[in-house]
Order: structure tokens, then C-alpha cells, then sequence
């Protein structure tokens, strides 16, 4: 009888200083139904039974599906990084368009400094006196 008692007290020490050290750890948005001090002070108080309350009513769900971090993809079906280079790919192209109008633009402006001369046509004034010095000209 003398062992039972034993085995059952350190079986309730043991359980209840697991169900403390779970109570410390786990984050306080995810407790249910009370504070985590609550929680701590009714596993300390109430070795046995706090234990069994806060498995029972106090602790996160693990089974829930929202909490198992999500498996690891390759790159090519991660929805993330297939995203990343979609804005990756528009951002160069847009630099590229960039860098094309901004040289067009460069271009327009030294035209406009540096316009080409146009040739002078010839005028009608020179174009009597060379004829008049012209022996072979059929004015009459």
C-alpha cells in the first residue's frame, strides 16, 4: 500500500509539474477559458485535478489544422514565390521601359539644342547674275 502511494504521489508531481511547465510555455493568445495565471495557479493549487482541468479546458487544440505549419513546396508550386517573381519580372520590365523613354527623351532634347542646319536653296537674285555671266544662257 505504502508503494502505491509513492508511485501515485510521484506520478501526481510529475504530471503536475508537466502541466506547469506546458502552461508557462504555451503563448497567451492561445489558452482557452481563463488567464495563463489562473491557469498556473490552478495546476499548482490543485495538483491533480488542475492538471486534468487544464488538458481538458485550458490548453491550445493541436489537432486543429490551422496551427500544423504548412509543408515545405518546391519553388516551382509555392504560391508565394511564384508571386515574388510575377512582381519581380514586372518591376525589370518596368525599369527597362524607363530607361528606354528616358533615352528617347535625351534624344529629343539634343535635337531640339542641336537642330540640323537646312541647306539654302539658291535664291532667284543669284540666280540672274549668274546668268547674266553666262555667255550660253537663251535670254532674249
Amino acid at each position: 500500500m505504502v508503494r502505491f502511494i509513492i508511485f501515485a504521489s510521484l506520478v501526481a508531481v510529475a504530471l503536475t509539474i508537466y502541466s506547469t511547465i506546458d502552461c508557462a510555455r504555451t503563448e497567451r493568445h492561445k489558452i482557452r477559458s481563463l488567464p495563463k495565471a489562473a491557469w498556473l495557479l490552478i495546476i499548482l493549487l490543485l495538483p491533480l485535478i488542475g492538471a486534468g482541468l487544464w488538458y481538458l479546458l485550458g490548453r491550445p487544440n493541436t489537432a486543429n489544422p490551422a496551427n500544423v505549419p504548412p509543408r515545405s513546396n518546391a519553388p516551382d508550386d509555392d504560391e508565394d514565390f511564384l508571386r515574388q517573381l510575377e512582381v519581380w519580372r514586372r518591376q525589370q520590365q518596368r525599369e527597362s521601359e524607363l530607361d528606354q523613354r528616358e533615352s528617347e527623351l535625351k534624344r529629343q532634347e539634343n535635337e531640339q539644342k542641336d537642330p540640323p542646319t537646312p541647306k539654302d536653296p539658291p535664291s532667284s537674285t543669284d540666280e540672274s547674275t549668274d546668268n547674266a555671266s553666262d555667255p550660253n544662257s537663251k535670254e532674249s
